[in-house]
């Protein structure tokens, strides 16, 4: 009689960076050609954690140096406690705990949180990652997800129909220190919209369908121009990580060149501790030619590796793009193209990030950033400005939206002349810059209107720089009108709500007569005449109140 084992048989899924477009993991899926053992694993946590293992150990028979994602029940864990066979499995063959991701799937009706989090605690004490599967389409309680603290969590494709809420788990993501990957991505439009909500991973057949071997090559569509948000600060280097290739740090010389001239992809080796931390670096091109030389082999085979190594440079996941250029700068030029580690909160090694990936994608950025910005000023237009009012939003962020211009400006150009009144623009925008610098985003929307996001504390200085100070053209003086909307944490959806509040306030400062501020409360009627005369008194019990968050 067979066993139910001679019937299974396990696949690879690519999980695809969609910031590099390189396979960032594998996951291993179960594929029984007959019978019902995966419906009764959901019921067997002694079954299930030994599918875990036996999923690790159908990939390390193509020996595959990417890190692996293997599939356990929440139930399973707090059941179990743990999965001390698969620590035990991971160590056989030759794998590291870190480099396997353990996916917690659903359901979690039922199970024990205490018992989850406590066996959670264990793995990830003994280095194994964590992610959450399934969110969106599954049971996971908000609370349950916080207190898992994964280092990954798994949105279904479904979720994709609701932008909003992807944003704002990649807001929460952000928070917990974790990564956002989409699952079953099937066309090129979830892919883009995987990317515009933030989404640093992805898998499903679009890239590549599972396979008995792992793929050879996946496919990514090509981004279209801004489909990335712009974080202030520069990309997270989380978006560049590629898998590492990681040896001891007591492997010789003939362990690295055997795995680099099995490993055509590979550009470099780390040598690391027992507990995964970074000593060495050791680049392919100069190992391989000291290897190379007329006794290269003979002297250096059974050598310890890390003396034809460099000190290993390191960045933490939370670094920025920019900030590992400044770890690169600081090296000698002969080290410009190795790889730099990137480490946890523990300084275990999570990848590496390649210099080419962060210089393609900061001069992307730039050419987005600059074909954004308005030729007069060199400011942003609209769609950044809004782009950042929505991420505000999802964080959930209060906000005053300003929006200025120049009183009567067609007077001001037929008077003064054009050049007069490019001038004018030029000063009003560099005010705004200078009196709000680090603390909101000025936009140039065109012609003599301009939008500033800030909080509530960045008004007064706003306010002095463009209503208390004199313009003029062509001497001839010149006023500004300047209209504000306080928007709470909830009290708008999305920059079109606030632009529609907006809207009338703008129309209400231009009524005034000289440099003019309306202010007004999104969800509230009325406003309040700050600055300017001849127009109605504002409503009352509104009109002399402080807005209040």
């Amino acid at each position: 009689m067979h066993s139910w084992t001679d019937t299974l048989r396990f696949a690879f899924q690519p999980v695809v960076n969609l910031r590099t477009g390189a396979v960032a993991a594998l996951e291993m899926l179960a594929r029984p050609e007959t019978g019902g053992v995966l419906a009764e694993a959901r019921r067997d946590p002694g079954l299930d954690g030994t599918l875990t293992v036996l999923a690790l150990r159908a990939a390390t028979l193509e020996e595959t140096l990417l890190p692996l994602h293997l599939n356990v029940f929440a139930g399973t864990l707090a059941d179990l406690g743990g999965l001390t066979p698969l620590h035990d499995a991971v160590r056989a063959a030759g794998r590291l705990p870190w480099e396997v991701t353990l996916d917690i799937v659903p359901p979690y009706t039922h199970v024990p949180q205490r018992a989850l989090l406590e066996a959670v605690a264990a793995l990830r004490e003994q280095g194994f990652r964590i992610c959450a599967d399934g969110i969106g389409d599954g049971d996971v309680p908000l609370r349950l997800l916080t207190d898992l603290s994964p280092d990954l969590v798994k949105l279904d494709a479904s979720l994709l129909a609701r932008p909003a809420a992807v944003r704002a788990m990649r807001t929460l993501c952000e928070e917990l220190g974790a990564l956002v990957a989409v699952e079953g991505v099937e066309t090129e439009r979830q892919c883009a919209a995987a990317v515009s909500a933030g989404a640093q991973l992805a898998q499903g057949q679009l890239f590549a369908p599972p396979a008995r071997i792992p793929a050879a090559g996946v496919y990514v569509p090509p981004r279209s121009p801004g489909s990335l948000p712009a974080p202030r600060s520069g990309p997270s280097v989380r978006e560049f990580v590629r898998p590492a290739a990681v040896l001891p740090v007591t492997a010789s010389a003939g362990q690295v060149r055997a795995l680099l001239t099995g490993s055509p992809d590979v550009s470099g080796v780390l040598l690391v501790d027992q507990t995964g931390r970074p000593l060495r670096s050791v680049h392919r091109s100069r190992f391989l030619l000291s290897m190379s030389g007329r006794y290269g082999h003979a002297l250096y085979a059974e050598r310890p590796a890390f003396k034809l190594g460099d000190a290993a440079r390191t960045v933490g996941v939370d670094a920025t793009a920019w900030e590992v250029l400044d770890v690169v700068a600081a090296g000698g030029r002969d080290r410009t193209s190795d790889d730099v580690a990137v480490v946890d909160g523990r300084g275990r090694c999570v990848g590496v990030v390649r210099l080419a990936d962060l210089v393609r994608a900061l001069a992307e950025s730039r050419v987005e950033e600059a074909a954004g910005l308005n030729p007069l000023t060199r400011l942003p237009g609209s769609d950044a400005i809004t782009g950042e009012v929505d991420r505000w939003i999802a964080n959930g962020r209060p906000f005053t939206l300003s929006w200025l211009d120049i009183d009567h400006f067609k007077h001001v150009n037929d008077g003064a002349g054009f050049a007069a009144g490019d001038e004018l623009i030029r000063s009003v925008g560099r005010a705004l810059q200078q009196a709000v610098a680090g603390h909101a985003r000025v936009g140039h929307i065109g012609g003599d209107d301009f939008l500033v996001l800030a909080d509530r504390e960045a008004l007064d200085p706003l306010v002095a720089a463009v209503l208390d100070a004199p313009w003029s053209a062509g001497g001839r003086p010149v006023t500004l009108s300047l209209a504000t909307v306080v928007c709470t944490a909830g009290s708008v959806s999305d920059h079109r709500q606030a632009a529609a509040h907006l809207a009338p306030l703008k129309k209400a400062a231009k009524a005034l007569r000289g440099a003019s501020w309306v202010l007004g409360r999104a969800g509230l009627p009325g406003h309040e005449v700050r600055r300017g005369s001849g127009a109605a008194p504002a409503q009352a019990g509104y009109a002399a109140a402080e807005p209040r968050w």
